[in-house]
């Protein structure tokens, strides 16, 4: 496998933006991107596109990347439309590190994006329903306008399961939330930056109990870009700054009993060569607070049950050992589906290249993220774990 160079990303900020659509989304985003590595439009050989939800919410399907470029200097070049639920930009972040890695391609362009808001809110909650078996679930009943995700609902269950069997609180999962506020309130991209209190939290709306409405990501839409190339390649840019992707590893879900964070995430390491210990800094897929929590020890953090302890220690907060989530994460800089994977390796990039301004982590060489997508019996149905290094 040929070393895999991060030359350049771009992102718009996430929120809702109803009516602007993903075709302005995508190629603001990649336009960025482009510009970041001094890379000409005509250089990119394949486009990896991760979307999740348009055929759902615009009805635009099957060629979803060659509509979101028609017009731009991108039009034309041969695309890979990616849909993988959540993960869909995470997965087509590995789609292109191993079209790189191989050697068949120079230079590559990934795309996650997603136009989620819709004026008719139950048409986006509809939507999200077909991240999980439709046939376990049932079809809506007739004229069921849903009020929220029906993620939501299985989060609800996960956090009930983790305060069931450890000494955690509801206050621990505010405690997640308020953590990712103050760290989204540094990042001029994020859906939110007002900080809030525990307090707040827990006295907001509930959405499903334990949950609380700060507790749970927002409804966003959004698009974030990254060119990978090759070593070589990478050298002939005068811009600097390439990061070097270590690993970008893609693991299943079966329902219970299977755990593909945790699968993932030792798969990354393996590739890698590079332990726990030398993280710098950490994305979590915090779709709902409990998620965060759980991750912890799934990534090899801590032990299982033990995530809330981390938490009120400090541990994951910016100056602990492991900041996690220092975007915002996705409760707080937004979840815009398709594109939240690439959002998360904008992030890290950002933190290894020294430009996070306020939320910055202080010494970062080391970055992972993991996504995820889909829900199946009581876990992921996928999750994507990716390591990135300073190449200098």
């Amino acid at each position: 496998m040929n070393k895999v160079m991060i030359a350049g990303v771009g992102m718009t900020p996430f929120g809702k933006s109803p009516g602007r659509g993903i075709r302005d989304l995508a190629t603001t985003a990649s336009n960025e991107a482009l510009a970041d590595a001094g890379v000409d439009a005509g250089a990119v050989q394949k486009i990896f596109f991760g979307n999740a939800v348009a055929g759902l919410i615009s009805h635009q399907e099957m060629i979803r990347a060659e509509v979101a470029f028609r017009g731009d200097e991108l039009a034309g070049a041969p695309m890979i439309n990616v849909e993988n639920a959540c993960a869909s930009g995470s997965s087509a972040l590995q789609l292109g590190w191993e079209a790189v890695g191989s050697g068949r391609t120079e230079v590559v362009l990934v795309v996650g994006a997603e136009q989620l808001t819709h004026e008719d809110k139950a048409r986006t909650f509809a939507a999200l329903r077909g991240s999980t078996d439709i046939e376990e679930i049932g079809p809506p009943e007739q004229d069921h306008r849903a009020t929220h995700s029906i993620l939501m609902d299985f989060y609800a269950e996960e956090a009930q399961g983790y305060l069931d069997r450890t000494e955690a609180t509801a206050e621990d999962f505010a405690r997640v939330a308020v953590k990712n506020r103050n760290n989204g309130s540094h990042n001029p991209l994020a859906q939110y930056g007002v900080p809030q209190t525990i307090e707040e939290v827990l006295a907001s709306r509930v959405i499903v109990p334990p949950l609380t409405l700060p507790m749970c990501s927002p409804v966003t839409d959004g698009a974030a870009a990254i060119v990978l190339c090759s070593e070589e390649y990478a050298g002939k840019l005068n811009g600097g700054g390439a990061i070097e992707v270590l690993a970008s590893e893609i693991a299943g879900g079966a329902g219970a009993g299977s755990a593909p964070v945790a699968d993932a995430a030792a798969a990354a390491y393996r590739t890698a060569g590079v332990a726990v210990e030398e993280i710098d800094t950490i994305e979590l897929h915090d779709a709902a607070a409990p998620a965060e929590l759980i991750q912890y020890s799934e990534i090899g953090l801590c032990d299982d049950g033990d995530g809330h302890k981390l938490l009120r220690e400090g541990v994951t907060e910016i100056g602990g050992r492991w900041p996690v989530n220092t975007s915002g994460g996705l409760m707080s800089r937004g979840h815009p589906l398709g594109a939240t994977g690439c959002a998360q390796i904008v992030e890290v990039v950002t933190q290894l290249r020294g430009r996070a301004g306020g939320r910055q982590v202080e010494g970062a060489r080391t970055g992972m993220a993991i996504n995820c997508g889909g829900w199946l019996a009581g876990t992921y149905a996928v999750s994507v774990a990716t390591i990135l290094r300073r190449a200098d």
